[in-house]
């Protein structure tokens, strides 16, 4: 079995927690640290990890800065309640950065917002459109 941990820097720790537990339809927990805390799915799999800008001395998370935050980077994840994520996101953000629409390529509705710090988030149906 193979799992990607995704790191992103983010300026809040345990805001951008709680903002992507929102989005996600999570259970709401705290991180395990203010600089550090893992996005888990119900089963334990990690969704993605929030890391404080700054803590320890990595070269690619030193300070938003040195680079536009999100640059490169394109958060991206598969639902299986894209009708609730949607709901759940239209109350994190005044607007979506793209309305719901049907991607040619997957056959699967999504929509992209951007988070606390800039990263742009898009959100997928599991399933094809009906």
């Amino acid at each position: 079995m193979r799992r990607t941990w995704t790191i992103i820097g983010v300026g809040d720790v345990p805001g951008s927690f709680k903002w992507y537990q929102s989005l996600l339809g999570l259970p709401k927990t705290a991180p395990a640290h203010d600089y550090f805390g893992q996005i888990l799915d119900s089963d334990g799999t990690v969704l993605l990890c929030l890391h404080a800008w700054g803590a320890h001395e990595h070269p690619s998370l030193t300070s938003p800065d040195r680079a536009q935050p999100g640059n490169g980077l394109l958060l991206f994840f598969r639902v299986d309640d894209f009708d609730m994520a949607l709901s759940r996101a239209r109350t994190l953000v005044a607007r979506l950065e793209e309305e719901p629409q049907v991607n040619p390529n997957t056959g699967t509705r999504e929509f992209s917002l951007r988070d606390p710090d800039g990263y742009y988030v898009t959100i997928s149906a599991l399933s094809a459109a009906r």
